[in-house]
């Protein structure tokens, strides 16, 4: 029997979903938004006609909608062979993917905790597709389980002792499944092994992280105890000093409203006062807008402090790697970014880096930069589907 592996990712109010074949392929996606509210919508990717959808669908009425609408319309003509879903937080319970059973579901419940706003939905899309494919072997694949092998003196905070004993407080990571892609990627094009590939990885989308990766191996990254530390990202602050709360605090802001500008209503949408958007941010920066100009230059310079910082994680460096949304396609943010980093060797050649190195292998560094800098496109999707494959293969 052919394979077709589900990939579910569900965010607090959308859902994601992809079919590939046995071969990789990808056969369908889709999308649905807003739900939970009364406008809550879907749709097929490729078809203009929306998904009928109950009133304020929730995640499992959404993915019960899309997956009879995969069949009515002849993508699909069984159900899948197994699922995969991608999962936020696995604290350092889970270092890897695995098969998901009524344990599993309790452990990532006990990592609530520490992703309140992706935990449970995430639990949410898993229920649902347990209750409608309950004989289908299903797979959990974690953001955080990649960089379980950061050592000690990356991921433990200067507090005190108890409080990473007690509570778990400590620097987890994200965006794993990306930066295991790039690795694998940058170790195919540069005609290396896995085992011998040493990367500095930038994800950069809405959300971004960067993450240094040695012989393989995540070893030192961006985002901390939440996705919130680290990088200027499209609404989250990312770094800040922690006296902040105590000073807003003192204005009067609560708790919940600091947490909420911190995440929803910071970093470039905070900066240009405009969007969260790059490609906007730049066209609003040709005409003359100053905000949306300073936005990209604290974007680029940030992002560039983090590179080397990376550094001293790593005793050599086959390559720099841009990826995500902002990563793959603005030509202008990884010029911006390098600039700031000839002290370290890089280069850019102007025609590779305006083309996002698509006609050169991915390479857009010119002959004298000392680094190789590439462009690669993520497929987080892709990661998910082959770890569902595996697994279910010993199921």
């Amino acid at each position: 029997m052919k394979q077709s592996i589900l990939v579910v990712n569900c965010g607090s109010s959308s859902l994601k979903l992809a079919l590939f074949d046995e071969n990789e392929n990808k056969l369908a996606s889709a999308i649905a938004e807003r739900l939970s509210g009364p406008d809550a919508f879907a749709r097929i990717d490729g078809d203009d006609r929306t998904v009928p959808l109950p009133r304020s669908a929730n995640h499992k009425q959404a993915l019960i909608a899309l997956v009879l609408a995969f069949r009515e319309r002849r993508l699909v003509s069984a159900a899948p062979t197994s699922i995969g879903h991608r999962v936020v937080h696995g604290g350092e319970t889970f270092r890897e993917a695995v098969l998901i059973n009524d344990g599993v579901v309790e452990a990532i419940n006990d990592c609530a905790g520490l992703a309140p706003l992706h935990n449970p939905v995430n639990l949410a899309g898993i229920e649902a597709t347990r209750e409608q494919f309950p004989e289908i072997p299903q797979v959990a694949v974690f953001d955080t389980a990649y960089h379980q092998t950061l050592p000690p003196h990356a991921y433990l905070y200067a507090l005190p002792e108890s409080y990473y004993r007690d509570w778990s407080v400590r620097r987890y990571g994200f965006h794993g499944t990306s930066h295991f892609f790039m690795v694998n990627e940058a170790a195919r094009l540069l005609d290396k092994t896995l085992e011998t590939t040493s990367i500095i990885s930038a994800h950069l989308g809405n959300g971004c992280s960067i993450a240094a990766i040695k012989n393989g191996l995540s070893v030192d990254t961006s985002m901390g105890l939440t996705p919130l530390e680290g990088l200027v990202m499209g609404t989250r602050s990312g770094d800040i000093d922690p006296g902040l709360f105590d000073y807003l605090a003192s204005r009067g802001m609560q708790l919940d409203e600091v947490h909420k500008v911190l995440n929803k209503n910071s970093g470039l949408l905070g900066i240009s006062g405009k969007t969260n958007d790059m490609r906007t941010l730049c066209e609003l920066a040709d005409q003359g807008h100053e905000p949306s100009a300073l936005a990209i230059d604290i974007f680029c310079f940030r992002l560039a402090k983090y590179v080397g910082a990376m550094m001293a994680s790593l005793s050599d460096l086959d390559a720099l790697v841009f990826t995500g949304g902002i990563g793959e396609n603005s030509n202008r943010v990884r010029e911006k970014t390098l600039s700031h980093l000839k002290l370290l060797g890089f280069e850019l050649d102007a025609d590779k880096n305006e083309h996002h190195g698509r006609e050169s292998n991915g390479r857009i560094e010119n002959a004298n930069s000392r680094f190789p800098v590439l462009v690669i496109p993520t497929n987080e999707e892709l990661v998910i589907a082959r770890e569902a494959s595996r697994l279910a293969a010993s199921y």
